[in-house]
């Protein structure tokens, strides 16, 4: 089955899901291009001039994108470009994984107070947003507690988001598969991730 981008509607939240190298960028990038808005592309890395590898792969994502594009770099507020975000306009968050790891220090009261906050824009947003996010939890328990932290986290706010998108992308090997065809949502008294 082939994988197909979403109808064209004036406002949509899609996202994206893959592990590392699965092509989830990618494919995320091809849907904003399929949107035919202009295009905000919302980085939330921080860029490290020491850190010679990182920088290599912030370049590369810097090469596969149109020149047309804008680009923001959001480390932290997510939810406050969103609810800015003009209804003509296309977000694409590169990614929720970054974003997390920005704020992993925060404690639980202020994570799922800053996660709140960005489901609720998300469900009021008049742009179209398109959410990169890794895939993180298939392995084995991370052995040390910050790794803990960061897959619970990470579980629980991609499948919050999920639960509100109106497209669900899983991306593995090369293939885009659309899990809102394919799947079927867990009953609605279960899913509810605790965040």
């Amino acid at each position: 089955m082939v994988a197909t981008s979403p109808q064209h509607s004036s406002a949509a939240t899609i996202l994206v899901l893959g592990p590392a190298r699965s092509g989830k960028s990618e494919w995320a990038e091809y849907l904003a291009k399929e949107r035919q808005q202009s295009v905000l592309y919302i980085a939330t890395a921080r860029t490290d001039p020491a850190d010679l590898e990182w920088q290599a792969r912030i370049q590369q994502h810097r090469q596969r994108r149109p020149a047309n594009w804008q680009t923001l770099e959001v480390p932290w507020d997510l939810a406050a470009t969103i609810q800015t975000a003009d209804a003509n306009t296309c977000l694409l968050v590169d990614s929720l994984g970054t974003w997390l790891t920005n704020g992993l220090e925060q404690d639980d009261e202020n994570w799922n107070a800053q996660v709140k906050s960005l489901l609720n824009e998300l469900q009021h947003a008049t742009a179209t947003v398109i959410l990169v996010a890794e895939e993180v939890g298939w392995g084995i328990v991370p052995a040390y507690p910050i790794g803990r932290v960061f897959r619970d986290r990470m579980g629980a706010l991609v499948r919050s988001i999920s639960a509100l998108a109106d497209t669900v992308y899983l991306v593995a090997g090369g293939h885009a598969l659309n899990l809102s065809q394919l799947g079927t949502p867990l009953p609605t008294q279960i899913r509810g991730a605790k965040l």
